[in-house]
C-alpha cells in the first residue's frame, strides 16, 4: 500500500498491511534544538526530519483566518482587540485569502508523489477562534457578554472556512481535517453542552459537509480530556478526535466501547518516552487493543517534548514500527 491509500484505509476502517507511521504533530522547537546538538542534521526541514526519522510523512496546510494586518496580542492569551467595539476595526484583516499557502500545497505537489504522504488541513475551530480575538479570560465572558458578537465572528470564520477548504480540495484531496479547538482540559469540557450546542455546533455543521464534499474526514483537535464531548462532537457529523492526552485521564478503549466507529489519532503517552525502552514498550502494549480496535493510528498524545533525546526517541520508532506491524496479526 502506499503511504496515502494505509493512512486512509486506517481512517475508514478498511482492510491495511500495517498502521500508519507517523508524527502528526510538528516537533517542539526545543526538542528539534536539542536534537541538533545530538546529531540531527541542522539543515533538514520539518517535513525532511519526518523522511529523515523513515515516518510516514504527514504534510500540513494551516489555514489561517488571521490577516497580516491582524493585531498581535501583547503576550499570550491576551486579547487582540482592545475590546469588544473595535471587531468592526479588525474585521477587515481577518479572513485572508492564504494564496500564499496555496502556492506552496502546488509547489508541494510538484516534487512529491501525491501518494507518498498525508495531507492534513487545518481549520479554526468555533471555540478556539473567538479565543484568539478575545483573549483566553474575557473569551469566557463573551458567551454572556457578547453572544451577537461570537456569533458574527462564527459565521465568518464558516464562511472563509468553507471557502478555503474548496479551494483545497481543487489542488489535492486532505486525507484528513482538524478543526483546533483546545476546548476541553483535564477535567473534562470547558464548556457546557448547551454553550457547545449554542455557539460551536451550528458552525461545525455547516462546515463538516465541505469536508466531506471533498473526500476528506472531519477531525476535532482538542487537548485534554474530550471523552465527555465525543457524543456532541458525533451529531454535528464530526467523525474522529485526537491528540487522546493520557495525561488527562483519556481511555482510548472505553471511548471505542462506546463510540466503535469513532476515529482516533495519538494517544501514545509522551511522558514515558524518556523513561527506557521497557517503559516505551508497555506503553505500546497498552495500546496495542485499540490498534486492533481499527480506526486508529497511534502517535505522541501532542508533540515530543525536549526532555525526550534523539536516542530515546530512535527507540520509540522502532518499537512503532514493530507495534505498526503487529496490529495486523
Amino acid at each position: 500500500m502506499t503511504i496515502r491509500e494505509r493512512f486512509r484505509a486506517a481512517m475508514f476502517g478498511e482492510p491495511l498491511d500495517r498502521l500508519p507511521v507517523v508524527e502528526w504533530a510538528p516537533y517542539w522547537d526545543q526538542t528539534i534544538d536539542r536534537w541538533h546538538t545530538e546529531g540531527l542534521p541542522a539543515e533538514l526541514s520539518r517535513y525532511e526530519v519526518q523522511e529523515h526519522f523513515g515516518l510516514d510523512p504527514v504534510y500540513c496546510v494551516r489555514i489561517n483566518p488571521l490577516g497580516p494586518g491582524c493585531p498581535a496580542p501583547p503576550k499570550h492569551g491576551a486579547p487582540r482587540m482592545p475590546g469588544p467595539a473595535k471587531y468592526d476595526e479588525i474585521e477587515p484583516t481577518l479572513f485572508p485569502d492564504n494564496a500564499p499557502l496555496m502556492d506552496d500545497l502546488r509547489e508541494h505537489l510538484r516534487t512529491h508523489d501525491r501518494e507518498s504522504f498525508v495531507l492534513w488541513a487545518v481549520v479554526d475551530g468555533f471555540f478556539w477562534f473567538p479565543r484568539r480575538l478575545f483573549g483566553i479570560e474575557e473569551h469566557f465572558y463573551a458567551f454572556f457578554d457578547y453572544p451577537e458578537l461570537m456569533h458574527r465572528m462564527n459565521a465568518g470564520l464558516a464562511e472563509h472556512s468553507m471557502e478555503m477548504l474548496r479551494q483545497v480540495g481543487e489542488i489535492a484531496t486532505p486525507d484528513f481535517v482538524t478543526f483546533a479547538e483546545d476546548m476541553s482540559y483535564n477535567h473534562g469540557p470547558m464548556l457546557s453542552e448547551g454553550m457547545f450546542a449554542e455557539f460551536v455546533e451550528p458552525y461545525h455543521r455547516r462546515v463538516v459537509p465541505v469536508i466531506d464534499q471533498i473526500g476528506s474526514i472531519a477531525i476535532c483537535d482538542s487537548d485534554g480530556d474530550v471523552t465527555e464531548m465525543i457524543p456532541w462532537l458525533e451529531r454535528t457529523g464530526i467523525r474522529g478526535v485526537l491528540p487522546l492526552e493520557r495525561q488527562a485521564g483519556v481511555d482510548g478503549m472505553a471511548i471505542r466501547r462506546a463510540h466503535p466507529e469513532f476515529v482516533m489519532i495519538g494517544h501514545y503517552d509522551k511522558m514515558v518516552m524518556n523513561r527506557g525502552e521497557e517503559a516505551i514498550r508497555a506503553e505500546f502494549e497498552r495500546l496495542l487493543p485499540l490498534m486492533r480496535s481499527g480506526r486508529f493510528v497511534p502517535s505522541v498524545d501532542h508533540q515530543t517534548p525536549p526532555g525526550v533525546s534523539l536516542e530515546q526517541y530512535r527507540v520509540y520508532l522502532r518499537l512503532l514500527r514493530k507495534y505498526a506491524e503487529l496490529r495486523v496479526k
